[in-house]
């Protein structure tokens, strides 16, 4: 497994290997022991699954906060997404910073998004699907969202504005000042 700090080193990028012949391949695309010596080393409790039909389309920024924070595991097993962790732990030193990383069918990649970061991803082609595990259970009183493109994080989205194709929550979601205190470093 090829693993990757970013500059962000909390985020990590993980590659597992796929070993292919004439029929297709076999990956092991999680493993315990695996991630726990690369630095990935919560329990996971659910597994989720999206499918966006359209190119440009923006998920997120997402979160949760406690009592119910997630990390995920994020990867892309039909066509290809890139892919946003910015960090919000107030006092971390990379508060307000962001990291992002093309996933794929194609390169394979999973990117470790820790509690305390949010998430999001713009999809690249049609019919992108993506699955993630996450580290504590969906809880609605617990979600909270900020505006995919707010001016004070600065995300340089490989797509237009007019090109993002969002859904109602996420186009009134608040700017990033409004997450001040979510999480503590």
């Amino acid at each position: 497994m090829k693993v990757e700090r970013l500059e962000i080193p909390d985020v990590i990028l993980v590659t597992p290997p796929r070993f292919g012949d004439n029929r297709g391949f076999f990956s092991e695309t999680y493993n315990l022991h695996r991630m726990t010596d690369a630095g990935i080393d919560l329990p996971f409790v659910q597994d989720n699954q999206s499918l966006s039909r359209q190119k440009g389309v923006v998920r997120g920024l997402h979160c949760q906060v406690s009592p119910h924070v997630q990390g995920k595991l994020v990867r892309c097993t039909k066509g290809a997404i890139w892919d946003v962790a910015v960090d919000a732990r107030t006092g971390s030193p990379t508060y307000g910073k962001w990291v992002a990383a093309e996933l794929s069918e194609e390169n394979w990649s999973q990117l470790w998004v820790p509690p305390g970061f949010l998430h999001g991803f713009v999809t690249l082609t049609e019919n992108a699907e993506v699955q993630y595990k996450c580290t504590d259970v969906y809880d609605k009183a617990s979600e909270r969202a900020v505006i995919w493109n707010c001016p004070h994080i600065g995300i340089d989205w490989p797509i237009k504005p007019e090109e993002a194709v969002l859904s109602d929550k996420d186009l009134v979601a608040p700017h990033f000042t409004e997450a001040k205190g979510w999480f503590q470093y």
